[in-house]
C-alpha cells in the first residue's frame, strides 16, 4: 500500500515517485539496479540513476556495498515504505535509511580547521584603470578645439569614427594635453601613430583613452615673475660720460665736483684753470724748418724736423 507521503511528496520528481512505487511492488530479491531498470522502462540510465539518488536522499531507498565470500562486490538495495518509521525501529544489522529532508536534524558542530596561507591572504584585486586626465582650468575655446579634433579623426582613418558619448568622454583628456602646451597637430599625430593594421583595431575609443593617459606630457614649468629692469643709460651734459639713472642729469663725479665748487671738463681738469690753458697753447705751438735745397738734390721727407 502506497502512502500519501510518497504519492504527494513535493520534493520528489514524478519519475522518482513512480520508480519507488515499482520497487515496492516487486517481490524481494528482484534486481533493481540501474541497468535492470533501464531495460524495463523507456527512460535512460542517466534519468533512472538521478531518480534513485532522489529516493536515497529522502530516505525511501538505502544502498550498501558488501563483499561476498567469493570476493565479489555487490550492491544491496533496500526500499522503505515509510522512512521515518523504518529509521525508528531498524535493527542494528539492518541499514538505517536516511532521514527525509523535511525532518529537522541537529546542526553538526564545525570542526576546527587551520586556514591555509592561500586562504588567509586575500586574493589580489584586478588593477584598476587610471582615470582620464582633465584640465586644471576651464577654457571654452580649448574645449571646443579638443572636441573638434576628436570628431575629425575619422577623416584620416575611417576606423577612428567615435560616437558622441566617446567624444564627450575623451575631450577633457585632449584639453589637458592642449593646456600643457601641446599643439593640436601634435596630439593628432600621437593618437594616430602606429595603429593596428586592418581589422586589428576593434575598440578605437579604448585605444585613444589609453594613449591619452599613458603618453600624457608633463605640465609646463611655472614661469617666475620678471625681475626689475635696470635703469636706462643717461649722458652727462658736462663730461659726456654715460651712466645709468632713471632720469637725465649729471654723473657722480660731476655732482661731486659741483658740490666742491669745481666742475670737471672734457680735458680732465677744471674748466678755465691756468695749467690747462698753458698745456693747450704749448701743444699748439709747432713749427717746421725746411732745409736748403740744391738744384740737383732730392727732397728727403725725413729731413723735416719738428722744433
Amino acid at each position: 500500500m502506497v502512502g500519501n507521503h510518497l504519492a504527494q511528496h513535493r520534493e520528489l520528481s514524478l519519475l522518482a515517485i513512480g520508480l519507488a512505487v515499482h520497487i515496492q511492488s516487486v517481490p524481494d530479491g528482484t534486481r533493481v539496479d540501474i541497468k535492470s531498470l533501464s531495460a524495463r522502462f523507456p527512460e535512460g540510465e542517466a534519468r533512472i540513476a538521478a531518480a534513485l539518488r532522489e529516493l536515497e536522499a529522502h530516505g525511501y531507498l538505502a544502498r550498501t556495498v558488501s563483499r561476498t565470500p567469493a570476493g565479489r562486490v555487490v550492491t544491496r538495495t533496500v526500499s522503505y515504505a515509510h522512512p521515518a518509521a523504518a529509521a525508528a525501529c531498524a535493527p542494528p544489522d539492518r541499514p538505517t535509511p536516511a532521514a527525509p529532508r523535511d525532518a529537522k536534524k541537529p546542526a553538526p558542530s564545525p570542526a576546527p580547521s587551520t586556514p591555509s596561507p592561500e586562504a588567509a591572504s586575500p586574493a589580489p584585486e584586478p588593477p584598476l584603470r587610471p582615470p582620464l586626465p582633465a584640465p586644471r582650468t576651464a577654457d571654452p575655446t580649448r574645449d571646443a578645439t579638443a572636441t573638434a579634433l576628436l570628431a575629425s579623426l575619422h577623416r584620416d582613418d575611417d576606423r577612428l569614427l567615435l560616437s558622441e558619448r566617446d567624444t564627450v568622454r575623451l575631450s577633457p583628456a585632449v584639453a589637458a594635453w592642449l593646456e600643457r602646451g601641446v599643439r593640436p597637430e601634435t596630439v593628432r599625430r600621437t593618437l594616430m601613430a602606429h595603429l593596428p593594421p586592418g581589422a586589428g583595431l576593434r575598440h578605437p575609443a579604448a585605444l585613444l583613452a589609453h594613449r591619452l593617459t599613458a603618453l600624457l606630457p608633463p605640465p609646463l614649468p611655472v614661469s617666475l615673475p620678471p625681475g626689475p629692469r635696470p635703469a636706462p643709460f643717461q649722458e652727462c651734459p658736462d663730461c659726456g660720460r654715460p651712466f645709468r639713472a632713471p632720469h637725465p642729469g649729471h654723473c657722480r663725479d660731476c655732482r661731486t665736483g659741483r658740490e666742491e665748487g669745481a666742475r670737471p671738463t672734457r680735458g680732465g681738469g677744471p674748466r678755465g684753470s691756468a695749467p690747462a690753458q698753458e698745456a693747450f697753447h704749448a701743444g699748439s705751438r709747432t713749427a717746421y724748418s725746411r732745409p736748403e735745397r740744391s738744384p740737383n738734390s732730392c727732397i728727403d721727407p725725413l729731413a723735416y724736423s719738428t722744433l
